[in-house]
């Protein structure tokens, strides 16, 4: 197979919630593939520390703060990277919250918040972006969903639900888009290190019992999501659509 298959060369990728963790990880490893990559997240000063640790290291990158969760300012945002900055070929739809209480006891504040962030999120940006490549009749657009969208664990019910929802938005949106040149698809991390699993990360008896529920036995890496999403995001998966790529250490198929 052809490395230019995976050439990444002339794109202009969206990546949100890319301040820090995943959507870090996955922007660096865009912008050093070729791509220009835009950061996003709404933190103003976490996003200009990120932009500048990646110009540091010789990447292509831009930044724009904003709200997915606010429609109205994501429209808003997408507009101002298509005519500022260029086209958007990819977007990676990454940013995303987590809160952790048994069901019963779960706020109704942070569920409203969970899905204000983690669904209609990547619908915003998704719906934004789209407008402009359905136009140009090409585009790539990756959900950030999670090993959660095909599993669910005590404490973490609404995000579980946010995650599977993200899985089955990713279908609808190739089963309307493809048709067009789109490439929609999903990509579902199993436990990475990242800000977000902190708490977790750093409690030896949860560690103990992933690494014997996980067939790898150990934590992902943050960078070991690099390879799945450059083939998501290049001509690769040009026939690949409503796909949901799942990079667990295999902890979603074994028992």
């Amino acid at each position: 197979m052809s490395c230019s298959l995976f050439d990444l060369k002339g794109r202009m990728a969206l990546v949100t919630g890319s301040s820090q963790g995943i959507g870090l990880s996955l922007a660096k490893a865009l912008a050093k593939q070729g791509a220009q990559v835009v950061l996003n997240a709404r933190d103003e000063t976490k996003l200009s520390a990120a932009q500048a640790q990646l110009k540091t290291a010789g990447l292509d990158v831009y930044r724009c703060a904003f709200d997915v969760s606010d429609h109205s300012a994501t429209e808003e945002a997408i507009a101002r990277i298509e005519n500022d900055i260029g086209p958007i070929d990819i977007a990676i739809n990454n940013a995303g919250i987590q809160y952790r209480e048994s069901l019963e006891a779960f706020p109704v504040d942070r569920w409203e918040q969970l899905l204000a962030v983690n669904v209609s999120g990547t619908f915003h940006v998704s719906r934004a972006v789209a407008k402009y490549m359905l136009a140009r009749g090409r585009g790539k657009i990756i959900n950030v969903a999670s090993v959660q969208s095909e599993l669910a664990r005590s404490s973490i019910g609404p995000y579980t639900a946010t995650k599977g929802a993200v899985r089955n938005l990713t279908r609808a949106m190739a089963a309307e888009w493809a048709r067009y040149g789109l490439q929609i698809n999903a990509l579902a991390p199993g436990y990475f290190k990242t800000p977000l699993n902190s708490a977790l990360a750093s409690d030896p008896e949860f560690t103990a019992w992933l690494e014997t529920r996980t067939p790898a036995g150990r934590w992902g890496e943050v960078d070991e999501l690099s390879g799945a999403a450059i083939f998501l995001a290049s001509d690769a998966s040009n026939f690949v659509n409503g796909h949901t790529l799942f990079v667990d250490g295999g902890i979603s198929i074994a028992l």
